[in-house]
């Protein structure tokens, strides 16, 4: 069998080794996603909830559910979908995270399957999940449809694929890169290259092209004077999130 090729980029790997003690700090050089997290966990369990027909009122509802969180930093998905109920494997190809991310996760109780990996070396392995999350990732990857291939490989059919990044345009350059990495300072400059961002027709098509159905897309919007964020079905004009399922 023919070894997966990666799609990691070294350079974007070293970005955020270089933050991973950060990860579980609201303040420090992770705030936006600090701020942004509850948004997109509304998002990813209403999605689950809605796919797999599980009801968020009861205890533990994705019992039983193997998901993925690709790009897992700290953990600021993985350990959420653990403490309700699933069998979560958490990666990043920044060697850094993982610990960072075990440690936090034992000392809140919880058993999340940790690994220094990337999405082509466990397709390569065979690896199946129910649901993977594939959260700011795809704006970082060398080869964005090789990346997605191998993201649609790790589904099970009907599995779903959650995936969210930076729209491509001069609000979005405005806002994630001059607003956020040089007059809020919420991230080290350069954590983000305006032509690696991807439009939501774009995101679209890469993910048709690599075998999965496209089912719904959102806005995450910020409101500087409530300072926090909501879902838009409209407003996709900077962070968005799509839905995507692998046929049966």
């Amino acid at each position: 069998m023919q070894a997966a090729r990666s799609t990691i980029d070294p350079a974007e790997v070293a970005k955020f080794e270089a933050m991973a003690a950060e990860w579980w700090d609201p303040n420090g050089k992770f705030k936006p996603l600090h701020m942004l997290n509850p948004c997109r966990l509304d998002y990813i369990t209403s999605q689950i909830a809605t796919e797999f027909d599980r009801d968020l009122g009861t205890d533990k509802p994705f019992s039983g559910l193997r998901i993925l969180d690709i790009g897992c930093g700290g953990g600021l998905l993985s350990e959420p979908m653990a403490r309700l109920g699933a069998d979560v494997v958490g990666a990043d190809a920044a060697e850094r995270n993982i610990p960072v991310a075990q440690v936090h996760a034992e000392q809140s109780g919880l058993t999340i399957d940790y690994r220094h990996t990337s999405a082509e070396a466990l397709a390569a392995a065979g690896e199946q999940f129910d649901a993977v999350l594939n959260m700011e990732v795809v704006e970082h990857v060398a080869d964005p449809l090789s990346y997605l291939n191998a993201c649609q490989q790790l589904l099970k059919p009907g599995g779903l694929h959650i995936c969210s990044t930076i729209n491509r345009n001069a609000k979005s350059f405005a806002m994630a890169i001059v607003g956020a990495e040089y007059v809020m300072r919420w991230l080290p400059k350069g954590t983000h290259e305006w032509k690696k961002f991807i439009t939501p027709d774009e995101l679209y098509a890469l993910l048709k092209q690599a075998g999965l159905t496209p089912v719904d897309r959102k806005g995450f919007v910020f409101n500087p004077i409530t300072w926090s964020w909501s879902l838009s079905s409209r407003d996709l004009s900077v962070n968005y999130v799509t839905a995507s399922t692998k046929p049966d």
